[in-house]
C-alpha cells in the first residue's frame, strides 16, 4: 500500500507498512501511479507488475504520450521501482503485524508518571479537558507525602529503566509550587540511592511564573510546557481567569522571560527544552496565524492542538470544518518552508518527522505507553491510565499503595492495544507515523479505545502531508548545500 500526493512542487510517494518516503520527478509520479492502479485492481503483486511485460510497454506507452522522454527512461524507472520493492521499501509487506503482541510486551515496564500535584486552577478555561482544572469537582492539593511515595512507586516498578519521567500536571501545578520543589529534591536523593536518572517536567499556564520559578526549572527541569493559544484575541476568548478577564496580559512577560533564560546562550541549565501548547476551536478555524504570532514573538517551540469537546458546544470543530482546518495547515506548512529557505525557521510539533533516525519500530507499532509505561497520579493517590483519563471512575487502575488493583482495566491497554488493535489502522497510510493514536481521545469519542477518533485521524492525516513535505525539502536543501 502506497499513498501518493502533491504539495509545494513536490512529488511525494509514502510506503504505509515501511514508512519509507520518496520524492520524485512527474514521470516517475505518473509511473508509480499506474502501476499501483494494475496492482489495485488484481492479486498481482508489485514485483509480478513490474516485472511483466505487457505491462512494462503499457505503461511506458502512456507515459509518452504524455512526456517528450526517451522510452528507456520509463523502463529506467521500472527497474528503480522493481529494485525498491525487492529492498521492501515500496508496496512493501507488513512485516510487523505478527508481531505486535509481542512488540507491545517491551511497554511492560514503568517509565513516566504524571503527576496531578493540584486539582485546581487560578483559571477558568473554557474548553478545559479537565473540568477547568478540578476534574468535575474532583478537587485537591497534592500532599508531599503523596508525592514521594508516587516516586517510589516509580522507582519499584521501573524494573532496570535507568530514566525516568515525572511531568508536574494539573490543573495548574505553580499553585502546590512549594511540594513540586520538594519532590524534585526528593527524586535527586533517590537518583543517588537506585542509580535512576529523573527527567522532570512542567506544564503551566503561566500566571504565576516568577524567577524563583525560572531558575528553579532552569536547574532542575529538562522541559516546560507553556499553555498558550497565540493572538491576544484568541487567548483571551478560551483562556481567562474566574472572573472572565483575559490572562495574555498576565502571562506574556512571564512567558518570554522562562524562555529567554531557556535559549540564551552560555546559560547554567539543565536543557533548554520548552514549548508553547495551544488549542484551537471553532473560534480561531484559521489558527495558523496563532501558530505565527507565537513563532513571531519569538516563540521558536510551538504546538496547537484542536479541541476535542462535546460536539454540541458553541466552540466545538465538526467534519464540514475539514476542508477550511485542511488549508490552514497548509498555509502553515509554506509560511515555514518559506521562513527555513530564509534561515529564519522555527518548530511546530506536528510536523517534526526525523526521516532517518524516528521512533523505534516498536514504539511505532504499540503506540502510546498508556497503563503501561505511563500512569497518572491524582492528589489522593489513585493510579489511572494516563492524565486525559483521570475522572473516569471506570477507568481507575490502583494506587500507590496497593499497586494494581484493577488489572482487567490495565489489561484493556496491555493486551488489546496497538496499532493492528484499531479498527481502522491497519489499511491506514500514515499508521506507522501516527502509532493508532490517542486511546483517550478514541474513547471519549467513541466509548473504545480501539475505535479511532475519526476527525482526530484526518486531521493526522493532512499533518503527516504536511511534515513529510518540510523534511523532503529541508532534507533536499541540506543535500544542496554539502
Amino acid at each position: 500500500m502506497i499513498h501518493q500526493y502533491k504539495f509545494n512542487n513536490y512529488n511525494i510517494i509514502v510506503d504505509a507498512n515501511s514508512a519509507s518516503v520518496h520524492s520524485v520527478d512527474e514521470v516517475a509520479y505518473d509511473i508509480i501511479a499506474k502501476v499501483d492502479e494494475v496492482i489495485r485492481r488484481g492479486d498481482r503483486t508489485a514485483a509480478e507488475v513490474l516485472n511483466d511485460e505487457e505491462i512494462r510497454r503499457t505503461v511506458s506507452e502512456e507515459i509518452l504520450a504524455a512526456y517528450e522522454v526517451p522510452a528507456e527512461d520509463t523502463y529506467e524507472v521500472m527497474d528503480d521501482l522493481a529494485d525498491l520493492v525487492a529492498d521492501n521499501l515500496l508496496w512493501s509487506e507488513d512485516l510487523f503485524e505478527a508481531a505486535a503482541s509481542d512488540l507491545k510486551i517491551k511497554q511492560s515496564v514503568l517509565k513516566a508518571i504524571c503527576l496531578h500535584v493540584a486539582h485546581g486552577c487560578n483559571m477558568d478555561c473554557e474548553y478545559c479537558f479537565a473540568g477547568k482544572g478540578d476534574y468535575s469537582g474532583k478537587s485537591g492539593i497534592m500532599s508531599l507525602e503523596v508525592g514521594k511515595r508516587a516516586l517510589d512507586y516509580l522507582v519499584e516498578n521501573s524494573g532496570s529503566r535507568r530514566h525516568l519521567e515525572v511531568d508536574f500536571f494539573g490543573g495548574e501545578p505553580l499553585i502546590n509550587w512549594d511540594v513540586c520543589k520538594e519532590l524534585v529534591r526528593y527524586g535527586r536523593e533517590l537518583e543517588k540511592k537506585h542509580n535512576k536518572i529523573f527527567n522532570f517536567t512542567l506544564t503551566t499556564n503561566g500566571v504565576l511564573i516568577d524567577d524563583d520559578v525560572i531558575d528553579f526549572t532552569n536547574r532542575e527541569m529538562g522541559n516546560v510546557v507553556l499553555s498558550m493559544d497565540g493572538r491576544r484575541e484568541t487567548h483571551d476568548r478560551m483562556r481567562h481567569t474566574k472572573s472572565g478577564d483575559g490572562t495574555y496580559d498576565s502571562i506574556m512577560d512571564n512567558f518570554k522571560a522562562l524562555v529567554a533564560s531557556r535559549t540564551e546562550p552560555g546559560a547554567e541549565r539543565r536543557s533548554s527544552e520548552y514549548y508553547m501548547r495551544g488549542t484551537y476551536t471553532a473560534y480561531n478555524k484559521d489558527f495558523s496565524r496563532d501558530v505565527l504570532a507565537m513563532a513571531d514573538m519569538g516563540f521558536k517551540e510551538t504546538s496547537i492542538e484542536p479541541v476535542v469537546s462535546d460536539p454540541s458546544v458553541p466552540y466545538a470543530l465538526h467534519k464540514e470544518d475539514l476542508p477550511q482546518l485542511f488549508e490552514e495547515y497548509e498555509k502553515l506548512a509554506m509560511e515555514m518552508y518559506d521562513r527555513e529557505m530564509r534561515g529564519e525557521g522555527f518548530n511546530f510539533y506536528h510536523y517534526t518527522v526525523d526521516l532517518t533516525g524516528g521512533p523505534c519500530i516498536y514504539k511505532r507499532v504499540s503506540g502510546c505507553g498508556v497503563a503501561t509505561e505511563y500512569l497518572a497520579v491524582t492528589p489522593t493517590g489513585d493510579l489511572y491510565p494516563c492524565h486525559q483519563f483521570v475522572g473516569d471512575d471506570d477507568m481507575i487502575v490502583g494506587n500507590i499503595y496497593e499497586g494494581i488493583t484493577h488489572p482487567e482495566t490495565v489489561g484493556i491497554f496491555s493486551g488489546g492495544n496497538n496499532l493492528y488493535t484499531r479498527n481502522a489502522c491497519k489499511d491506514c497510510w500514515v499508521k506507522l507515523y501516527c502509532a493508532g493514536g490517542c486511546a483517550a481521545n478514541n474513547y471519549h469519542s467513541n466509548g473504545d479505545i480501539n475505535k479511532v477518533y475519526e476527525f482526530g485521524c484526518e486531521l493526522q492525516r493532512k499533518r503527516i502531508e504536511c511534515a513529510l513535505m518540510l523534511a523532503v525539502a529541508k532534507n533536499e536543501k541540506q543535500a544542496g548545500c554539502e
